[in-house]
């Protein structure tokens, strides 16, 4: 599975998180990889640790993105949006793996892709002003 796809699960879990009960996070999980055709355990395991480093931090996160983003606090947000934007700040501050211009395209291709129409400039100011803090 490509870094892309990798992420893109992981996004899908994360805006699922928001909707379910913690307790039934790994019934969902496993249902989630139930229904995913030939992944590899290298992945399942990618996307679960990287799931629960994210949800460790959320409250951080969300701290990071409302101190940036000025009349727009996370309260408000869209939940896509906001889960977008939790996981690229989550690659911007603490996954070295990841470097800054990659993170914040490739939370703009999930906000194109399930974001709404200006979804994908928002966040861009956000992550813009989230990377240019952390330098």
């Amino acid at each position: 599975m490509s870094r892309r796809e990798l992420r893109e699960n992981i996004f899908k879990l994360l805006f699922l998180r928001g909707f379910r009960q913690e307790e039934e996070m790994p019934e969902q999980l496993a249902l989630y990889f139930e229904e995913m055709e030939e992944t590899q355990e290298k992945d399942r395991r990618y996307i679960e640790e990287k799931l629960e480093k994210v949800t460790k931090c959320l409250t951080e996160l969300d701290q990071t993105i409302n101190h940036v983003s000025s009349g727009w606090k996370t309260s408000r947000m869209s939940k896509v949006d906001l889960t977008i934007l939790r996981l690229a700040v989550y690659e911007l501050k603490y996954d070295e793996d990841v470097p800054v211009k990659v993170a914040i395209n490739e939370a703009v291709e999930l906000a194109k892709k399930f974001g709404q129409d200006e979804s994908a400039s928002f966040i861009n100011g956000i992550l813009g002003a989230v990377a240019r803090e952390l330098q």
